[in-house]
């Protein structure tokens, strides 16, 4: 496929996409997260790549889906929402599918229709960035199964998912074979989800922790070997960082859209505040945070279609997300700088949120940490 007809699909299916969430925002906006996340399952929006002006056969599954998660941001979606279907497609769901082979759809259950919302359970109250400290255990029982016991915590949709993706300790000491990953049924037994935590960003998207009191697992709820947690949270890590921030290209191309036009109309100093040297700058400046972003996730994308192990894109993964973060953020200072006080205010057609775009920096990684991962990569003698 050429570049050009490559740029066309991928329009093709973001604008797919943005049609489609838009029918389910005038359905369910303004009710809550499980409602809406289900009308865009029933308005078929993972479905969009699949319409016939959608170029879908061209593109391959994971550019078609990193475009409907851009498509859904273009449709007006609050970045919350759009994180929640980014983490949940490229967090868990593609880097399960390829673990798990032909028994992933059984094993997940039918997350197509909404009807099966994944977690990642990973991080704890003592740390997410240094698994191995992790305390959360996983006891093998005389059965061949396991006993779940500990509490992760920061879990995004924690208090409203159906099937969570645990690691915990099935060895004592600290080594990369003491950890082992779990699909939990948050139904069972001894489960206990929080009520949501009181967030500042991505507040869309309900957050919580996940208690295990003695939850009792069978043999067949483990994901791969005894042992080969960390191997998987290395795959399931890549993924993200390659790919998690896909989540605000939509919405950064909304407030791109928006301040173009409020630079074009406003007025001040008799003349159109876009006429402005230094607004015209800033303006060029989000437009390049934008397309430097469109251009390493998407590039990420095709590569992973093209058949590259994601492991061994975990260096170009962490600068990606990287990059698209601290653009995310600087291109969203800019937008509140032309906004003015308008940026702050609810309803004003130009409010700015910074919080989330600051937000972006922390999940899959802190980006400092992902700087002597790439440090590492580079030769240098640093350790975390």
């Amino acid at each position: 496929m050429t570049p050009g007809a490559l740029r066309t699909d991928i329009e093709d299916t973001v604008a797919h996409a943005a049609r489609l969430a838009e029918s389910a925002l005038a359905d369910a906006g303004g009710a809550d997260f499980r409602t809406r996340w289900k009308a865009f399952a029933a308005r078929g929006v993972w479905d969009a790549a699949g319409a016939p002006d959608a170029g879908a056969g061209r593109l391959g599954p994971v550019t078609r889906s990193v475009a409907t998660v851009e498509g859904i941001g273009r449709a007006g979606t609050a970045a919350g929402l759009c994180y929640a279907m980014a983490s949940q497609r490229f967090g868990i769901q593609f880097p399960l599918r390829s673990v798990l082979g032909e028994d992933g759809q059984r094993r997940l259950g039918d997350t197509e229709s909404g009807d099966v919302l994944l977690c990642h359970a990973l991080t704890e109250e003592g740390g997410g960035s240094d698994p191995l400290s992790m305390s959360t255990r996983a006891e093998p029982q005389k059965d061949g199964g396991y006993l779940l016991t500990g509490t992760k915590s920061f879990v995004t949709a924690a208090p409203v998912a159906d099937v969570a993706l645990v690691f915990a300790r099935t060895a004592a000491e600290r080594s990369p074979f003491a950890l082992s990953a779990f699909l939990v049924d948050l139904r069972s037994p001894g489960v206990e989800q929080s009520a949501p935590f009181p967030k500042t960003a991505l507040t869309e998207v309900p957050m919580g922790s996940l208690t295990f009191h003695g939850v009792r697992l069978g043999p067949d709820r483990m994901v791969g070997e005894e042992g080969a947690g960390l191997g998987l949270l290395t795959l399931t890590t890549a993924w993200e960082r390659a790919l998690l921030l896909s989540y605000a290209l939509g919405p950064m191309r909304r407030v791109l859209d928006r301040t173009v036009e409020w630079s074009t109309t406003r007025k001040h100093f008799g003349r159109r505040m876009g006429a402005s040297h230094i607004v015209a700058a800033r303006v060029a400046d989000m437009a390049l945070a934008l397309y430097r972003s469109r251009e390493l996730v998407y590039r990420m994308a095709a590569r992973l279609d093209a058949g590259e192990r994601p492991r061994q894109l975990a260096a170009d993964a962490a600068l990606t997300k990287i990059s698209v973060a601290e653009d995310y953020l600087l291109f969203s200072q800019q937008a509140a700088r032309l906004g003015g006080v308008r940026s702050f205010i609810e309803d004003s057609g130009l409010t700015a949120d910074l919080t989330s775009p600051m937000a972006a920096s922390t999940y899959a990684g802190p980006n400092d940490l992902l700087r002597i991962t790439v440090a590492r990569e580079l030769g240098l003698p640093v350790e975390n």
